[in-house]
């Protein structure tokens, strides 16, 4: 029997079947020992094969995971090596940011876009609560249109709460599986229930001590729509370590190093001191954006990487 997983709470998996139940599963032991370098060995988005439990309706065993397409991955927290994969098999990933109430770090976004890159998942930032900028907010969102110019990534604004800015959004999501990510506050769930009211998720207040928001949601799940959108939300998200990327590959997941590369004299150039470095001579030139760059820095050093 096959089915999507759809929500994970630790030890069980909610699993929609090929043929519409929803079935309650957990990882046979041999799988669990196959598959353990991660914190979760089965994913939302996973394609899984099951074989269900006499003894208790609608419960299953996952006995199989299907190969993935894709993953966004992350290494949770500084204390931890283990490897968390939010989602799989993606159509798109979106990053809910805002710059104000909570502030998200331009480091926090170019390691997400860095992973969205390595693993091939089209990348959208949706810079929300523009409308708490007032008439600063063209001006940001100027300036940031010129940071990502090279990035590959779709950089997209507006506001939830004044459901401004979200026809973009949407036509960007809409009969597609879409990782929905953010830190917690930046308004993930108000604009989740503005674009798709199907999906119902919760709404939290923001922390008016730390500007961090509060956790409501708990665990990722998929929200399969009625026109073909599936939606996963994930926690609040504080920190996003890169994992699982050399050092010497991480300039090939920036497009801005990247399409540098063929000018530079050395096709192994790690763009930091070496001799005849495009990279180098456009940063100079001021035709690099050099927040992009030091952000490339600070990965490369493994500095900033949770903030």
């Amino acid at each position: 029997m096959k089915g999507l997983v759809i929500k994970s709470t630790g030890s069980w998996y909610q699993v929609l079947s090929d043929d519409g139940d929803l079935w309650q599963a957990r990882i046979r032991g041999k799988l669990r020992l196959q598959i353990s370098d991660t914190s979760n060995p089965v994913a939302v988005g996973d394609s899984v094969e099951m074989e269900p439990d006499p003894n208790f309706a609608q419960t299953a065993q996952i006995k199989a995971v299907d190969d993935r397409k894709n993953w966004i991955i992350r290494r949770a927290n500084k204390s931890s090596a283990r490897r968390q994969i939010l989602a799989c098999n993606l159509d798109a990933a979106v990053l809910v940011a805002s710059l104000v109430a909570p502030r998200t770090s331009m480091g926090f976004i170019d390691r997400f876009l860095l992973i969205c890159q390595a693993y091939k998942v089209p990348a959208i930032v949706f810079f929300n609560k523009m409308d708490l900028l007032g008439q600063a907010g063209e001006e940001f969102s100027q300036d940031i249109n010129q940071v990502y110019r090279e990035s590959e990534a779709t950089m997209l604004w507006g506001s939830a709460t004044q459901e401004h800015g979200l026809d973009p959004l949407l036509e960007h999501m809409r009969g597609k599986r879409v990782l929905f990510a953010g830190h917690s506050g930046v308004g993930k769930s108000t604009l989740l229930n503005r674009l798709f009211p199907e999906a119902q998720a919760r709404v939290g207040a923001i922390s008016d001590h730390h500007e961090k928001g509060k956790h409501t949601t708990t665990f990722a799940e998929l929200f399969p729509l009625s026109d073909g959108t599936q939606i996963i939300d994930t926690p609040g998200i504080r920190d996003f370590g890169v994992v699982d990327i050399p050092k010497n590959e991480l300039a090939q997941y920036m497009p801005e190093l990247r399409s540098r590369l063929p000018r530079c004299r050395f096709n192994d150039c790690q763009h930091i001191n070496e001799p005849g470095c495009a990279v180098l001579e456009d940063l100079k030139n001021e035709t690099l954006p050099s927040e992009r760059y030091h952000s490339y820095l600070s990965m490369l050093n493994e500095e900033d990487m949770f903030a």
